[in-house]
C-alpha cells in the first residue's frame, strides 16, 4: 500500500476511533441510568400492585410510576440508537483494518 494512502486511512481510522470512544462513553452513561430507572420502575410497579388504596395508587402513578416509565422507555431507545452507532462505526474501523492488512499482505507477496 502506498504510504500516502496508508497514512490517510490511519488518520481516518483514528478520527473514527475517537468518535467511537465518545459513543461508547455515552452508551455506558445511558446504560447506567437505564439500570437505575429499571429498578425505580420495577419498585413502583410492585408498590402499586401491593396497594389496595386507589387514591394512593393514583398519586404514586402520577408522581413516580409514569415519569419513571417514560424515562425508562426513552433511555431504552437511546441505548438502542447508540448500539446501532457503535455497530456502524466499528464496521468502519474493521473495514479500514481489513483493507490495510489485505494490501500489506499483497505488498509483501509481490
Amino acid at each position: 500500500m502506498e504510504d500516502y494512502l496508508k497514512k490517510s486511512l490511519d488518520d481516518w481510522k483514528e478520527e473514527i476511533a475517537e468518535y467511537l470512544f465518545q459513543i461508547n462513553e455515552e452508551y455506558e452513561k445511558v446504560r447506567r441510568e437505564l439500570h437505575i430507572y429499571s429498578y425505580k420502575f420495577g419498585i413502583t410497579n410492585q408498590v402499586i400492585q401491593s396497594t389496595a388504596n386507589e387514591d394512593i395508587n393514583t398519586v404514586i402513578k402520577q408522581t413516580y410510576h409514569k415519569p419513571f416509565e417514560e424515562r425508562y422507555n426513552s433511555l431504552k431507545e437511546e441505548a438502542k440508537d447508540l448500539e446501532e452507532k457503535r455497530r456502524v462505526f466499528q464496521m468502519f474501523v474493521d473495514k479500514i483494518d481489513k483493507v490495510s492488512t489485505r494490501d500489506e499482505v499483497k505488498t509483501i507477496n509481490y
